[in-house]
């Protein structure tokens, strides 16, 4: 029955080598939640999980410092833009910090052999190097086509500029709608060029007259390797999510074409070729920040490991040993990493074999780069039903939150409440919820209970000398199951899904508990059932230690501190994954008073924060040094207003007109896997369509013959090609359950909503 497992990682059998790569954040800006939930935090809980496992993990990302995004903000501050990305990264890398990632040390505790981590810049002089070196072999393999482009020009008093793709705003040629980028649209997530817009215009100069100009660059031939990724992809069905399946798939069937690698831009990787023509034209920031994963692990290599090292967690072994490669990141960045990537470096092992664009290029093979595994992109978090949003200052910013809320605080509700499969939202009263009902009352209540109950005992009758395994048979079974699940889920990337099982098992050390009653038995420790109850509280010692070895990946700080409470020594991160359900473990013990892992969060004194924060006309959430302090003289207004709320007059209310509609027809929508495409009896001849993402929460046989409530007057737009003509509603309880809200009895179609 009982487990045995090696109790620490260095005696564990070699693991598989494992690299990690971590989307880049622009460097103009402090993180935000949105980024955590998206980008940061998954990576992390996996290479915890990994590194437990016994598994030699690599972990790379850094800071994306070029492109336009960093410039908009530099020429939007009046500074330069190296100011403005030496600020960030700094930043970014504490707060990171600070939130548990390990991206220090740069060297794994157990050797180099084992891997580490590097947080790097793109402004690198060796990620330069690395880039250009690139750039020129796939330049002599004849991968790259010359072509004249057509790119807006910015007509100024000073002669004028080219204008980048970011810095051209106009709506969508696709979809229409307003505000789309120039190179690509985030409405629809069509790619195409910025003279394609319509009714463009500068975004730092509106009022400026543009004209479209032509300008020669380099343009890399995504088209030769249209067949190599459809059979990659299709290798990857089984293994993608649903959102990297469609949007791969949307790219593919729209057909691959040369795109272009170097643009108009006076701050980026300059060109590696001589000549007056190439002077202001620098590598385009799609082509070279990517390629910091693999300029990332090199760099790592020779710094930290020997410089062929990093072959290791990139080359696939001459007996066909591959590395394996998780890529994370947002969905938006998902094309960047299963069509995008992917063809460079098949493009670099091509080149590499001293092959051209005649020579069809192959899937890789033995010595070659090895391309992702697995992309387990996630979807948004939303704050309070809005996207988190640097540009628009609608974010909480990660510095900010760390100031004044414990890490492993976050960590727990971002996890929790991860946007694995759909968008998820971030409000303060959920998060307070959350803290309080789950993770004090379950996980935090039970280890404070077992460690002051057994504190209780007299010094001679230490809480181990009543342990007795024979009376825990079923706890054991129970805890070898749950850790089974939660092993699984986390090597499926189902975060949410492991957490939850581990807080399950801290719910039945709780009821263990007060089944067994062992506070009873304290002043009679030979009494009648004394020996079984306290068998259970000696037992918890060891449900404990479970919950800090399991929980270190999720909340690392936490873990720690309950694992020196229970007397164990060293980090609990170097501990063996399986040894959680090591059975022989012998106990141990800690006589300093116990302290509980968790101060409560009081929902009242938080909004009060933010309250003063909104109302402090001279601090500003972009701002992530503010200390929020807060005070008392607003509460009663405070508690009026939930977080997120914004107050409507009467007459703007009364504007959104709401009609019942009868659902006649649902179909699913041709180019959006989570869409349907619903026709509704609005009471008008025609009826009317709206898209709805409902998929995931009911059948269409579910949904027919319902009546529901619908937003008449809002403004049509397209989805993913199908014009969509109001919304209906629906009901979210942000734990997955999405009910539409339906008319009790009969009543007409179109009939208003008052």
């Amino acid at each position: 029955m009982y487990c045995n497992a090696s109790d620490r990682l260095g005696d564990t059998v070699s693991g598989e080598h494992v690299l990690v790569c971590v989307a880049w954040p622009y460097a103009n800006g402090p993180l935000h939640l949105g980024h955590v939930a998206g980008c940061y935090l998954p990576p992390d809980i996996q290479t915890r999980f990994e590194r437990a496992k016994g598994n030699r993990v690599l972990m790379v990302s850094g800071s994306d410092e070029h492109g336009t995004p960093i410039t908009v903000t530099a020429e939007t501050q009046g500074i330069s833009p190296q100011d403005v990305v030496d600020k960030y990264h700094a930043l970014n890398t504490k707060a990171l910090l600070d939130l548990g990632c390990v991206w220090e040390p740069n060297v794994d505790p157990r050797g180099a052999e084992y891997g580490g981590a590097l947080f790097n810049r793109t402004s690198d002089p060796e990620h330069h190097q690395i880039v250009s070196e690139n750039f020129l072999s796939l330049m002599e393999a004849g991968l790259f086509e010359r072509k004249v482009m057509q790119q807006y020009y910015e007509l100024r008093e000073d002669g004028g500029r080219f204008l980048p793709d970011r810095y051209v705003e106009g709506d969508c040629p696709n979809c229409g709608e307003s505000g789309a980028r120039g190179d690509q649209c985030d409405e629809c997530g069509v790619t195409y060029e910025a003279h394609e817009l319509k009714n463009p215009q500068s975004k730092m100069n509106p009022d400026a007259k543009i004209e479209i100009r032509d300008t020669e660059h380099f343009f890399y031939r995504l088209d030769l390797f249209q067949e190599a990724l459809e059979i990659h992809a299709s290798e990857r069905q089984d293994v993608w999510k649903s959102n990297v399946r469609a949007m791969t798939k949307q790219w593919l069937d729209m057909g691959l074409r040369p795109r272009a690698v170097t643009r108009d831009l006076s701050w980026g990787i300059p060109l590696p070729l001589e000549g007056n023509e190439w002077d202001g034209k620098c590598i385009y920031v799609w082509f070279e920040a990517v390629q910091g994963y693999y300029s990332c692990a090199k760099l790592w290599s020779d710094r930290y490991a020997s410089s062929s090292d990093w072959e290791k967690w990139w080359k696939i072994s001459d007996d066909g040993v591959k590395p394996r490669h998780l890529y994370f990141l947002g969905k938006d960045n998902i094309p960047f990493h299963t069509v995008i990537w992917p063809a460079l470096i098949m493009g670099i092992n091509h080149a590499a074999k001293g092959l051209d664009s005649t020579t069809k290029p192959t899937l890789p093979q033995a010595g070659d780069l090895h391309l992702e595994d697995n992309v387990p992109a996630m979807e948004y978090l939303m704050l309070s039903g809005g996207q988190f949003s640097k540009s628009r200052k609608h974010a909480v910013w990660l510095p900010s939150f760390l100031e004044r809320f414990d890490p492993d605080t976050l960590r727990y509700y971002l996890s929790i409440n991860m946007p694995e499969n759909h968008d998820t939202d971030f409000n303060w009263p959920d998060f307070v919820e959350k803290i309080n009902s789950e993770l004090i009352a379950a996980y935090g209540n039970f280890v404070h209970r077992v460690l002051t109950l057994g504190q209780r005992l007299p010094s001679d009758r230490t809480l181990h000398t009543f342990e007795n395994l024979e009376y825990c048979g079923a706890e054991i079974s129970k805890l070898e199951e749950i850790h089974s699940q939660v092993t699984t889920s986390l090597e499926r990337h189902r975060y949410k899904e492991a957490l939850r099982s581990i807080m399950s098992a801290a719910q039945l050390g709780n009821q263990m508990l007060q089944a067994a009653t062992p506070w009873k038995y304290l002043k009679d420790l030979d009494g009648e059932g004394a020996e079984e109850s306290l068998a259970k509280l000696a037992f918890g010692w060891r449900l404990s230690r479970f919950l800090s070895i399991l929980t270190q990946p999720f909340l690392p700080f936490s873990a720690q501190r309950l694992w020196e409470a229970l007397g164990e020594e060293g980090d609990v991160s170097l501990t063996s994954w399986n040894s959680a359900i090591d059975w022989s473990v012998k106990p141990k013990w800690n006589d300093s008073p116990a302290e509980p892992l968790f101060q409560r969060l009081d929902l009242d004194e938080i909004l009060e924060q933010e309250q003063a924060l909104a109302s402090d006309g001279s601090h500003s959430n972009q701002d992530p040094g503010h200390s929020v302090k807060g005070s008392k003289k607003n509460k009663k207004e405070v508690k009026k207003m939930p977080e997120g709320t914004t107050h409507l007059d009467f007459e703007t209310f009364m504007e959104v007109e709401l009609r019942v509609g009868k659902i006649i027809d649902v179909s699913n929508h041709e180019n959006a896997d989570k869409l349907y495409v619903v026709k509704i009896d609005d009471g008008s001849e025609n009826g009317r369509t709206i898209c709805a993402g409902l998929k995931e929460y009911y059948t269409s046989e579910e949904m027919n013959g319902k009546s529901v409530v619908f937003v008449a007057n809002l403004k049509p737009r397209k989805l993913r090609g199908v014009m969509s003509e109001g919304m209906m509603l629906a009901a979210d309880d942000g734990k997955g359950g999405v009910k539409l809200v339906t008319i009790d009895g009969d009543i007409e179609p179109g009939s208003q909503v008052r």
